[in-house]
């Protein structure tokens, strides 16, 4: 499930701190918040200071803010926290699809030196490195990791913060095809309507369902999981399950799951070019606040040997014990 993180950073910052917006900050923030909304990414360049218009021109100031509203929308509410430098002010952002904190920094003559976007994050959530609950593999059967491991050459979810440490496993043949035929309809892809199972005792928190299933090679970026599934476990630990068949889910909210339970079928719905699992665990339910938590399951094969508390990475082929 590809989510791209939009970061732009042109930041310069000072040592001392304040807590109440001036009112050049206000200003300059309320310009941005209404030039952006508008689409006049024009009169937002030309709020820049000189050293910022040569660092970003009004050509990547475009492309970068036309990324950003397709992603994330307009600007809802815009709310003031604090200062990171005596001149920089930092926003929590709610945007239509999206909350992200906005950071603006100006000079003494209310010009934009910097600005930084990336998703808010609030302090006072919990921090979880790894899973403590034990773990089998949601599936039954031999599958294969496409993305999954910790560097970007192996899992380009490293780059979300929620999704760093997330898996997309699909079921290959002999020869390394996740479909048969000419691949032209769900049905062909090993995949499609494969049983997933709960890996532990857990409740559910969120279920989605009802979103079509693509065609393959098209995508739904409208709601990027697709049918969905998050499940708590004992410790706090969200484990989240996206793309799932269109009306295959056989759980409800609130609903306490049982270790190897049916949760529902693989699908390829939602921001997904073939039918997939896309799996991963995060510290809070709201992949908006979420950091994505490290996953390990208790004792799987990998490439037909037994690992003990693994975590799989790209082009392993895995399954349960």
């Amino acid at each position: 499930m590809k989510h791209i993180l939009l970061i732009l950073s042109f930041i310069s910052l000072n040592n001392s701190y304040g807590q109440v917006e001036t009112a050049n900050s206000k200003k300059v923030a309320d310009l941005f918040h209404k030039h952006y909304n508008s689409a006049d990414y024009e009169a937002i360049y030309n709020l820049y200071a000189t050293s910022m218009q040569q660092a970003l021109s009004l050509y990547k100031t475009t492309n970068f803010l036309t990324g950003l509203n397709s992603q994330a929308g307009k600007i809802i509410e815009r709310e003031f926290i604090k200062y990171n430098g005596e001149n920089s002010a930092y926003y929590k952002t709610t945007f239509d699809k999206a909350l992200f904190s906005l950071e603006i920094t100006i000079d003494d003559e209310a010009k934009i030196t910097g600005f930084l976007v990336r998703p808010f994050k609030d302090s006072k959530l919990p921090k979880i490195e790894r899973n403590t609950t034990e773990l089998i593999l949601p599936f039954k059967d031999e599958w294969n990791v496409v993305w999954g491991g910790d560097t970007k050459e192996q899992n380009y979810h490293v780059e979300s913060i929620a999704q760093k440490n997330a898996f997309d496993i699909v079921i290959m043949n002999e020869e390394g095809k996740s479909y048969k035929n000419s691949g032209e309809k769900n049905e062909d892809y090993y995949a499609f309507g494969k049983e997933l199972i709960a890996p532990c005792d857990a409740e559910v928190v969120l279920v989605v369902d009802g979103v079509k299933d693509n065609t393959p090679g098209d995508l739904n970026p409208i709601y990027v999981p697709g049918n969905t599934v998050i499940l708590k476990t004992v410790n706090n630990e969200y484990l989240f399950f996206a793309h799932f068949k269109q009306h295959s889910i056989k759980v409800k909210q609130g609903d306490k799951v049982k270790q190897g339970q049916t949760l529902g079928q693989c699908g390829n719905s939602g921001n997904s070019s073939e039918p997939h699992l896309h799996f991963h665990i995060q510290n809070v339910e709201n992949m908006n606040f979420a950091t994505g938590v490290k996953c390990y399951f208790k004792e799987i094969k990998v490439n037909g040997k037994i690992k003990n508390d693994y975590s799989p990475v790209q082009n392993e082929k895995i399954e349960n014990n």
